[in-house]
């Protein structure tokens, strides 16, 4: 899925990537990085995760440091990105990737759709050919496969949802009232069917004040392998991000439990849509979707 981007594909070199140092020294053994007088350059992608079309799916930022600025910059960085998240990626000690998402606001734990996003630059730019990545955000491992069909894998924690009460703050927040509740990071709400997923009209501050959890997901049914989806996360500057891999922690297990089934699709239902492929392994879920470049630039953070 590179629409519109065989261009920068054909100029891809890991000679010519540009790397962040802290120290704000020239790198050593990399000719093309040269920092000089203060200036920080890093090379930076933009993507569209979970969609084989451009302007679908979930734009994530993606960016090569070789070691991580302060996280005041990175947030910097990522308010100016405008972008629900931006991956931060180090480079490669002892087999594993360091990598730390950044919203505009605030840093978070994990992300889905960066984390596919980082699996595309490295396996198109840094390592081409490689078909498995191993990376760690905090305490998380995480594993990123090239699979056939363009497709990337990558493997999750599974978070398993503790079923909770529906309140009246939840339905007056929601404007509906849900068919169940349920909480891990995140607060999932059933929704009776894909209808009411796709035609509601959320109230941001309301969602905001409804839980303490990270964000609110909304769920339905779709067939008997499939199922919808939509997730909110304004208290950490999200109001709805398009495409949300992370929230599949909670939402497979419990699908996966609903339908009896260990392989399910998810279909984002956010205005620009998206698609995830599922599958339950227990302790750890597997989600893949494909990948679409949108830009490559150079940063030069003074």
């Amino acid at each position: 899925g590179l629409v519109g981007s065989e261009m920068c594909i054909r100029d891809r070199n890991i000679d010519s990537l540009v790397y962040l140092n802290k120290s704000n020294k020239q790198v050593p053994n990399r000719e093309t990085n040269e920092v000089e007088g203060g200036l920080m350059n890093m090379k930076y992608y933009v993507v569209d995760a979970f969609t084989e079309e451009l302007f679908k799916g979930n734009p994530a930022g993606v960016c090569l440091v070789d070691e991580f600025p302060t996280d005041e910059t990175m947030t910097n960085i990522a308010a100016e990105n405008r972008l629900s998240e931006t991956a931060f990626v180090k480079h490669k000690v002892d087999g594993i990737y360091r990598v730390r998402f950044f919203t505009p606001t605030s840093e978070v734990d994990l992300c889905g759709h960066a984390t596919l996003g980082t699996g595309f630059v490295l396996a198109n730019f840094v390592e081409p050919g490689k078909k498995e990545f191993h990376l760690r955000a905090n305490q998380d491992d995480i594993v990123i496969t090239v699979r056939e069909g363009g497709l990337y894998e990558i493997e999750f924690p599974s978070w398993h949802p503790q079923k909770v009460a529906v309140t009246k703050e939840m339905e007056d927040a929601l404007g509906f009232k849900p068919e169940a509740a349920w909480q891990t990071r995140d607060l999932i709400i059933l929704a009776k069917d894909t209808d009411t997923v796709q035609n509601f009209q959320p109230d941001y501050q309301a969602i905001a004040h409804m839980t303490d959890k990270l964000g609110v997901l909304i769920t339905a049914q779709a067939s008997d392998s499939e199922f919808v989806s939509r997730t909110f996360f304004p208290n950490i500057g999200i109001p709805e991000d398009p495409v949300c891999g992370s929230a599949n922690c909670s939402l497979i297990p419990l699908w996966s439990q609903r339908l009896g089934k260990k392989e399910i699709i998810n279909h984002q239902l956010s205005p620009r849509t998206g698609t995830i492929y599922c599958r339950d392994g227990g302790n750890v879920v597997k989600i893949s979707g494909h990948v679409t470049l949108y830009s490559t630039a150079e940063l030069n953070i003074h």
